[in-house]
């Protein structure tokens, strides 16, 4: 079966394969990054216990997306990856290092008592760069690489922009609503009451940024201006814009009525809609503006022998992590851990 799928859609599915890691890395990975971020805001030692508690059995298990979705782009579109890389280079790194120390001190804090105030700086240190890191990734690569004869042509910081960096405040609001919404959710006491307040005024700070990028995209690059606002694509794409005022309604409503897991649910909701509005400024272009997912896709048989493995590692990957999250549900309170 898979040696009959044309050439016009192996790459497609790589292209799907890839975008669905990237989505779930985004949402599993962005609450507890969002813990790490609100981290500096709850100063006592057993609140900020129950909130690592809360992440313990998810934090490393959710990182596999991100190695599904880099590595899956280098072996998929080795073309765009040989593009992306020297265009992000120190944003990458950045991102990179920081994630270890974060995940170093979330492991050696415990083992640290008493004396972890280092280690909690660098959790709370690592998630925020981390974030900020990915933002500006996502920035870089929205605003357009230059690409001369299939190569990076540009300089070591053509990603260090205005909009680069508003993205990357962006995502560092982004996730620490969606951290503060999972807190709403897991916890109990002074850390969910504190978390919904930090919710709300979170929620708006991530509306506004949607809001901003929404208007600043379409007004410096013709084509999305073209791709949204055209007669008829208008009509179905303002579901999209639509949609976004409900999750953010539902979002808010959860947050100030305690609703338990509404506010996490449309937190998640307002972060895929963000990410299929971005998708559809940008369709079919993995390097925008010019790479696409044909021109930079991997010999056909490549894809093919890969996608095999997929096929097989997928189902496992999601089963264990439908099984982790279903094992450790419900409140983690104050005193009860995993560690």
């Amino acid at each position: 079966m898979i040696a009959g799928i044309d050439l016009f859609s192996l790459p497609l599915i790589w292209a799907l394969i890839i975008g669905t890691a990237v989505a779930l890395y985004v949402v599993l990975d962005g609450f507890d990054l969002g813990v790490g971020i609100l981290f500096p805001l709850f100063p006592r030692e057993h609140d900020r216990d129950q909130m690592m508690n809360t992440v313990a059995p998810f934090w490393d298990g959710n990182e596999t997306w991100l190695v599904m979705g880099g590595g899956g782009l280098w072996v998929a579109f080795p073309k765009a990856f040989a593009v992306i890389m020297p265009a992000l280079y120190l944003p990458v790194i950045v991102l990179l290092l920081a994630l270890i120390f974060r995940g170093v001190a979330f492991e050696f804090r415990w083992v640290a008592k008493p004396n972890h105030l280092w280690w909690d700086r660098a959790f709370a240190g690592g998630s925020i760069v981390a974030a900020f890191a990915q933002g500006v990734v996502l920035g870089g690569l929205l605003q357009g690489i230059d690409v001369r004869n299939g190569q990076f042509a540009g300089g070591p910081l053509d990603w260090l922009t205005p909009f680069s960096l508003m993205t990357g405040c962006a995502l560092v609001v982004g996730y620490a609503l969606i951290g503060a919404t999972w807190l709403a959710m897991k916890t109990d006491g002074g850390v969910e009451a504190r978390s919904r307040r930090l919710g709300v005024g979170l929620l708006c700070g991530l509306l506004a940024a949607i809001a901003l990028v929404s208007v600043w995209t379409p007004l410096a690059i013709p084509r999305i201006a073209e791709r949204w606002f055209s007669m008829p694509r208008i009509m179905w794409l303002s579901l999209v814009p639509l949609a976004t005022m409900v999750a953010a309604y539902l979002c808010w409503h959860g947050l100030r009525k305690g609703g338990p897991r509404m506010p996490f649910y449309a937190s998640v909701a307002l972060f895929l809609l963000a990410y299929v509005g971005l998708v559809i400024s940008n369709v079919p272009y993995l390097v925008p503006p010019t790479i696409d997912v044909w021109e930079a896709a991997a010999d056909p048989k490549s894809l093919r022998f890969m996608l095999v493995g997929v096929l097989v590692l997928l189902p496992v990957i999601l089963g264990y992590t439908v099984f982790n999250y279903w094992v450790f549900r419900g409140k983690v309170r104050a005193g009860e851990g995993y560690h």
